[in-house]
């Protein structure tokens, strides 16, 4: 890759090289949480719900039992390649997949979704002000969208430390954000807030360095090896069994669109 390809490039780039590895990612395959944000959103049967960043379609297929209607939308071809494949394994029938780009949403999808969701996607964003415009402008009044993405605690340490390396991991990752910012950013896009949401999970070091750059996966074992015993604490950094774990903060966020439906 070049300094110059934009972070949309990038992440067409990496994610058709690791489409497959999100088919089957324990992290985005995650049933506990799946179906806590279908818990959350308490979706009816005659909602359209869509599903920004939908990658393999997980989120997609877990909302499609209880809507009419799911439009997932990606920026790259592979991953929704995959997903098509897992809906017709699953016999789903009511989700159609194509391609979008989040920061220039069809005019056509204007107030057209009860709901819509944005999985672990949100971090890829290059304007997450626009992109969130661009979400909230697909809902009808009295919508929701509902954020499920990479997260961290309000700790400026750990917010600078989780952000070199999750651009070693992915260099198509633009930032990830506290649930102040969150809360900005929602409000900022017209938005009220609902229901705010942290959890973390305690992953293998490993779920940084897979299908990653010999290069980058020694600069992050470089970072790790560097910590102190107080900073090792704070991100949990601890060997389990035969391999090292460390945290991963999420959080789950949804925001409503002011009016009501007709």
């Amino acid at each position: 890759m070049t300094g110059e390809a934009s972070y949309e490039e990038r992440a067409k780039a990496v994610f058709g090289q690791r489409a497959d590895l999100y088919t089957t990612s324990t992290a985005h395959t995650d049933q506990q949480v799946l179906g806590r944000l279908v818990d959350i959103a308490g979706p009816k049967a005659d909602w359209r719900a869509l599903d920004i960043g939908t990658g393999t379609g997980h989120t997609a297929l877990a909302f499609a039992p209880h809507v009419r209607e799911v439009v997932g939308l990606d920026l790259t071809e592979e991953m929704l390649d995959e997903a098509r494949k897992l809906a017709e394994e699953r016999s789903v029938d009511n989700v159609m997949f194509q391609i979008a780009d989040v920061h220039r949403l069809p005019r056509e999808l204007d107030e057209s979704f009860d709901l819509v969701t944005c999985r672990r996607a949100a971090h890829h964003f290059s304007d997450i002000d626009l992109a969130l415009v661009e979400m909230a402008r697909t809902l009808r009044p009295g919508g929701v969208l509902l954020i499920d993405d990479r997260s961290v605690p309000e700790d400026d340490w750990v917010d600078e430390t989780m952000h070199r390396l999750d651009c070693l991991h992915d260099e198509s990752h633009v930032r990830q954000y506290r649930a102040s910012r969150w809360i900005e950013l929602l409000e900022n896009a017209g938005l009220s807030i609902e229901l705010v949401e942290p959890y973390t999970k305690h992953r293998p070091v490993s779920a940084l360095t897979d299908r990653v750059s010999p290069e980058s996966v020694s600069e992050i074992h470089s970072i790790l090896g560097s910590l102190s015993p107080e900073q090792r604490a704070k991100l949990r950094l601890e060997t389990v069994g035969d391999e090292e774990r460390s945290t991963h903060w999420y959080i789950m966020i949804a925001a409503c669109k002011a009016g009501s439906y007709p």
